[in-house]
């Protein structure tokens, strides 16, 4: 999605277990290549099993899109299929023909099919065959975005982060021939699935993406042309490809393809005049080739955690819409409907600098007209299909209720175990030792967390620690084995990869060295810019009063995340025993140790699961699972998202269970609420508490 951020400050479904998965994290960092693949015999095999069987066709001529024989305005909007729960797909498509949608665009998320290598998934909220077909059923032409480079605010743009653990190292988005090998296996598989559903074949797909909006990144031609290549020996010679690059001339030059073979749309700021800009379209499109496209009309705009929420204006977002459909120009809603960042795939962007890190929120609502729980009563959906429906040449159909929501009401937690008392029983093969800290990547986990453990010799007057690169955020700990209490880390303090500084350790009196913990969490890939190359961890050589501190232990805690499958049942534990020791050692621990919490809450009723909202108002920061579900990362200190969106799918008649990994703050009284209305005022109450308490 979208591009010039110098001028604005925008700056499957049965889930892993929570610490089985540790146990299980042996990993060697060494990635064969996926098999060669021949274009040419590739295209022989894949077009003889998918002949033409109807006489439909979709093309362009005259600067017009042609559907059929007949003129056809494309109306379309961005939905997409990994950030709504399938059981949700069509009510959101539904809502989007309401609005007037006539194509729904989609990207494709290379790491969401394949998190590791070779491990393939296209099952739950992976589906993509079934959402396309579903698409189909309810009458939507499809705009389909593969990538391999997808940006859409998702970790690492799309791109599988294990491609960064690959040595040598990988160049992503050119035509390092060992990049374009491991992309011409990805969409062997891919466009594979995707050619029998070709518009041509008798499915919906009308136009397949070439990229994404690469003008406004590199300039290498070759890599373009290479998957130019790919996409033919897969999908065949009539199927529409295209690219999408800002309206701009500096990025179409370097994000085109010349000739007739590659349609170019463009995208650009809502408000900006589009005429101009679709006649400086028309110069990179063959003549009569350019009927006029925003293949991102924006709708809204995305929130970084700490930033006031992103809001648009209804009228002016329709009026401008308006200005393109009015004579006969053609537009894609981005976004339709936003949806969430379930897991841990949000995304991030950076400033001018790397180390000026913006991470997205798990909310990915947009503003967009159908908002992230699929609720369509607000004036933007309405300002945007009274002016779609003056262009329509359907009567649009009525528009779908809103889904219904409850509040649970409050959920007692209890703490259930630290973080670190995990280490006692993780097997000693899933531990990898180094001199020197290695990326996140290359110990073989690509989400969550990653614990770094060294030791040093204790100094009368304590030490200065310093680690000047660290992705993304860093809490330190200490602990001293002779120390009463057992050798429990106390918290030291954080290092956070935007205001990174030193860190002074306290003085201790310790008979042996003193452990040091680092507990580095992955808070989301970058996912634009020239800073997409976004390793995990400590990435640099950690100073202990400025020398270089060696001899490290990596541990890693990943957690479950939207394409793995459980292996065995969770391993959070409930027996009396433990929540006894729990509770014993929280007396006795004062530091802010990252700990499990875990709660409950019923329902009685099949017909009152209902959607609803975890409130984590007065929490700090963490993660947070609902019946095993990662529903993301909650933040109300940074704001300005407090609570995260549970649909209704995911609760179940009877107990539902909550465990939260809360890292630094919990709630003195360990409740969260469940509520029925989301809320995004975190930020706004700090902002006016501190106020208040300055005046």
């Amino acid at each position: 999605m979208a591009r010039n951020r110098s001028s604005r400050n925008r700056t499957t479904f049965f889930f892993c277990t929570f610490f089985a998965i540790i146990a299980l994290c042996a990993f060697v960092p060494v990635f064969a290549p996926l098999p060669s693949l021949s274009s040419h015999s590739l295209h022989d095999h894949s077009l003889s099993r998918h002949k033409k069987v109807t006489t439909q066709k979709f093309e362009i001529a005259n600067d017009m899109f042609w559907k059929d024989g007949q003129p056809f305005q494309i109306i379309g909007g961005d939905l997409h299929y990994f950030r709504v729960l399938p059981e949700y797909w069509e009510d959101r498509l539904l809502k989007a023909k309401a609005l007037g949608l006539n194509t729904i665009q989609t990207y494709v998320p290379w790491n969401l099919h394949e998190p590791k290598p070779g491990k393939l998934v296209f099952e739950g909220i992976a589906d993509i065959v079934s959402f396309l077909k579903l698409c189909h059923k309810l009458g939507f032409l499809v705009m389909l975005r593969p990538g391999p480079y997808i940006c859409a605010e998702w970790d690492l743009g799309g791109f599988p982060a294990w491609l960064l653990a690959i040595e040598p190292t990988v160049r992503l988005r050119s035509s390092d021939p060992a990049f374009l090998h491991l992309v011409e296996g990805w969409w062997a598989i891919l466009l594979q699935k995707v050619a029998p559903l070709l518009y041509e074949n008798g499915g919906p797909v009308i136009m397949v993406q070439i990229e994404n909006e690469y003008g406004s990144y590199g300039n290498d031609k070759a890599y373009l042309h290479q998957l130019v290549t790919f996409a033919r020996s897969h999908l065949g010679d009539d199927i529409i490809l295209y690219t999408t690059d800002g309206g701009t001339r500096e990025t179409l030059e370097r994000g085109t393809i010349s000739g007739d073979a590659v349609f170019s749309a463009v995208d650009f700021t809502t408000g900006d005049e589009p005429w101009p800009i679709f006649q400086l379209q028309k110069k990179f499109n063959a003549p009569g080739k350019s009927p006029p496209l925003s293949a991102e009309f924006y709708t809204g705009w995305l929130t970084h955690w700490g930033e006031k929420l992103a809001e648009t204006d209804a009228d002016f977002t329709a009026a401008a819409l308006e200005k393109i459909l009015s004579r006969n120009g053609s537009a894609v809603l981005y976004m339709a409907h936003g949806g969430t960042n379930f897991g841990f795939y949000n995304g991030a962007n950076t400033g001018g600098i790397e180390s000026d890190y913006k991470p997205d929120l798990t909310s990915y609502d947009y503003d967009a007209p159908i908002r992230e729980t699929g609720d369509v009563n607000n004036a933007k959906f309405k300002a945007i299909r009274s002016v779609i429906k003056k262009y329509s040449t359907k009567s649009l159909p009525s528009v779908p209720p809103n889904k219904e929501k409850a509040g649970y009401g409050p959920i007692d937690l209890q703490k259930k175990e630290f973080l670190f008392d995990i280490l006692n029983r993780i097997n000693s093969i899933g531990i990898v030792k180094s001199e020197n800290p290695i990326s996140m990547e290359s110990v073989g986990q690509m989400f969550g967390f990653l614990l770094y453990v060294s030791e040093y010799a204790a100094k009368a007057d304590g030490s200065v620690l310093s680690i000047p690169k660290v992705h993304d955020r860093a809490q330190v700990f200490i602990s001293c084995s002779s120390e009463d209490n057992g050798g429990r880390p106390i918290f030291v303090g954080t290092m956070e990869r935007w205001s990174n500084q030193t860190l002074g350790l306290p003085k201790i009196k310790c008979i042996s060295n003193i452990s040091l913990y680092v507990l580095v969490e992955n808070m989301g890939r970058v996912n634009y810019g020239s800073y997409i190359f976004d390793r995990k961890g400590i990435l640099s050589s950690v100073y202990l009063d400025g020398r270089i501190l060696q001899g490290w232990k990596m541990l890693s805690f990943p957690f479950n995340n939207l394409n793995e499958v459980p292996k065995t049942n969770p391993v959070i534990a409930y027996s009396e025993s433990t929540e006894k020791s729990a509770r014993r050692k929280a007396k006795e621990n004062v530091s802010k140790e990252p700990s499990f919490y875990a709660g409950h809450f019923s329902i009685d009723k099949e017909n009152d699961i209902k959607d609803t909202f975890i409130s984590f108002n007065g929490w700090g920061k963490g993660i947070a699972f609902v019946n095993e579900f990662n529903i993301g990362r909650y933040w109300p200190m940074r704001g300005p998202q407090c609570s995260l969106y549970v649909p209704a799918p995911i609760l179940k008649q009877g107990e539902n269970v909550v465990v939260v990994l809360e890292l630094e703050s919990p709630s003195p009284k360990l409740v969260i609420h469940s509520v029925d209305q989301p809320d995004f005022t975190c930020q706004l109450i700090s902002q006016t508490s501190n106020e208040d308490q300055v005046n």
